[in-house]
């Protein structure tokens, strides 16, 4: 607020100044253009699994994201490949949150615990992953619920169209009982991280066994 005045004459058009949006990219479509827009910029061709990979390996944090952005590029001529992308950041991929989630997606539970209790050992925060839990979840709510193609999915709910597909895969033999009781074991765990339980590691255990198990009690 200090220097409101100072902006608000810049903007009128005094000294010629430019302003430059900045808005806060808060989706993953955002962030894949972002990471679009570093390449094209470049000149430069990324694969769209790569682009994907990328932004799921940094979604916490966009400085990190751009300075992958720019190590790739100044470290390789030819097209970013999701090899290429392995190669770099193969390590912070296989421990995000989001690899846990993905696992625990597919039914595998005892590789999802495994997967867990490593990402943990290599310094993965409990939060980031319940966050990452909650939004797998959530847009697979958002998807199961709505009546159309993938298409208006997309735009409706403000996703891409991989990310609408993708979720459509992993609801797929969900009931609504399940997606409740995956909800709930998410919320559990949430309190249990944030101080509400002396442990917190069992409590993501629990979550990570329910999610397996479609939410369902067997």
């Amino acid at each position: 607020m200090r220097g409101k005045k100072l902006l608000d004459t810049i903007r009128s058009g005094v000294g010629g100044g430019v302003e430059v949006q900045c808005d806060e990219l808060k989706r993953d479509t955002d962030r894949v253009d972002f990471v679009n827009a570093e390449f094209r910029a470049a000149r430069r061709k990324i694969a769209p699994s790569a682009v994907r990979t990328l932004v799921a390996a940094f979604a916490d944090d966009l400085a990190e994201l751009a300075a992958a952005c720019r190590q790739l590029l100044a470290d390789s001529a030819d097209e970013i490949t999701d090899k290429v992308v392995d190669k770099y950041y193969g390590g912070r991929v296989e421990t995000n949150a989001f690899k846990v989630a993905d696992i625990a997606l597919a039914g595998r539970s005892a590789p999802a615990i495994v997967e867990l209790r490593h990402a943990l050992a290599t310094g993965e925060a409990p939060v980031p992953i319940v966050a990452a839990f909650a939004s797998k979840i959530r847009t697979m709510a958002k998807v199961s619920g709505f009546r159309g193609s993938s298409g208006q999915a997309a735009s409706a709910l403000g996703m891409a169209p991989w990310q609408v597909q993708r979720a459509q895969r992993d609801v797929a033999g969900w009931s609504e009982a399940g997606l409740a009781n995956a909800i709930l074991s998410i919320a559990a765990a949430d309190t249990a991280v944030k101080g509400g339980s002396r442990d917190a590691h069992y409590a993501l255990e629990v979550m990570v066994r329910t999610i397996a198990r479609r939410g369902e009690d067997r």
